[in-house]
């Protein structure tokens, strides 16, 4: 009968377990407190209610030593809590190295996934068991939230710039997946499941078919809207030569240093002028409002590929063509 209403979602996670610890013991230590303040007020008001042997009132003078404990020890307790929090937090916070990268993007009201290998699924996700997933978020419209309740993870899902989370999970099986921010009149309906499989199963779902990689999408669009006449291999072209350069730090005009990641590669192809790389000249079109947020993510999964072409990436404070030149 209990097992029909579960107080919990099940937990399928390698943090849910850790989650879950600290929120009962916060729960425990919060109702103890409160139970114990109850119980020494009612003590309290009725040991030294007014009598008529106590009409007039009189002052105590505390014990030191009760002093000092109701200051230590609650310092002690909450210093214990942050730490443990802490811990907790970059424990999620910290995506591991190889995990496997999955995009996310949110719209009124669905959410749409694409692989690296190119699978498209709408309100559907599918993973493999024990592997950690990387998931890279944005929103096409409002602010969204992605929660995993059986993981216990859960991000803002922004319009302006890309986020990460990951999980890993432990079992296999269907799970919910929910909008946390509410995004709308539809918002309750912006549901859909989590498919954990095991590896053989996942291989096999993936061989299903798709329309290529991210990276050879994103290359295609690359040629379309004719990026390889400035970003050449070779770096006679106007703008910097993009293999090997993302992952690295460039030099801005302002002599501010950033890190080519997603968000800087996204934020250059839609407003070029926002951060200029020290010595090329923002001759770029904007994309704003031409680009969606899926032929963005094939983009940035093509320059990303470029990691490991082994091409040498440019000096960004001395390209060969500075009056001419645009940054990535």
């Amino acid at each position: 009968m209990l097992s029909d209403f579960p107080l919990f979602p099940e937990q399928a996670s390698t943090v849910a377990g850790h989650v879950d610890l600290l929120f009962m013991f916060l729960c425990v230590l919060t109702g103890s407190v409160s139970l114990l303040v109850f119980i020494v007020i009612f003590f309290l008001a009725i040991k030294f209610r007014r009598t008529p042997e106590n009409e007039i009132a009189q002052d105590y003078e505390p014990p030191h030593a009760l002093e000092a404990a109701w200051i230590v020890i609650p310092s002690i307790i909450f210093v214990g809590i942050f730490i443990w929090g802490s811990w907790l937090y970059f424990h999620i916070a910290r995506v591991p190295d190889h995990a496997l990268d999955i995009y996310a993007t949110g719209r009124q009201w669905m959410w749409k996934f694409q692989h690296a290998g190119g699978q498209r699924e709408i309100n559907t996700l599918h993973v493999p068991v024990n592997r950690p997933i990387r998931i890279t978020m944005a929103s096409e419209d409002v602010i969204h939230s992605l929660f995993f309740p059986a993981f216990r993870v859960k991000a803002d899902v922004l319009p302006s710039r890309y986020r990460t989370m990951w999980f890993q999970a432990t079992k296999t099986g269907r799970f919910h997946i929910f909008c946390a921010e509410y995004c709308g009149t539809l918002h309750s309906g912006m549901t859909g499941w989590v498919v954990v499989m095991e590896p053989t199963e996942y291989q096999r779902w993936l061989a299903g078919g798709s329309e290529g990689s991210l990276a050879s999408q994103g290359e295609k669009l690359f040629q379309k809207y004719t990026c390889n006449t400035c970003h050449t291999n070779d770096a006679t072209g106007r703008g910097p030569v993009l293999a090997g350069l993302y992952g690295t730090d460039v030099m801005l005009a302002d002599n501010s240093i950033v890190k080519v990641d997603d968000n800087y590669v996204r934020e250059s192809i839609l407003n070029p002028t926002a951060k200029v790389v020290k010595g090329f000249s923002p001759i770029m079109p904007v994309f704003q409002g031409q680009v969606n947020e899926d032929d963005l993510l094939k983009l940035i999964a093509y320059v990303r590929s470029l990691q490991s072409s082994g091409a040498p990436a440019p000096s960004p404070a001395t390209p060969s063509t500075p009056s001419k030149g645009t940054q990535p």
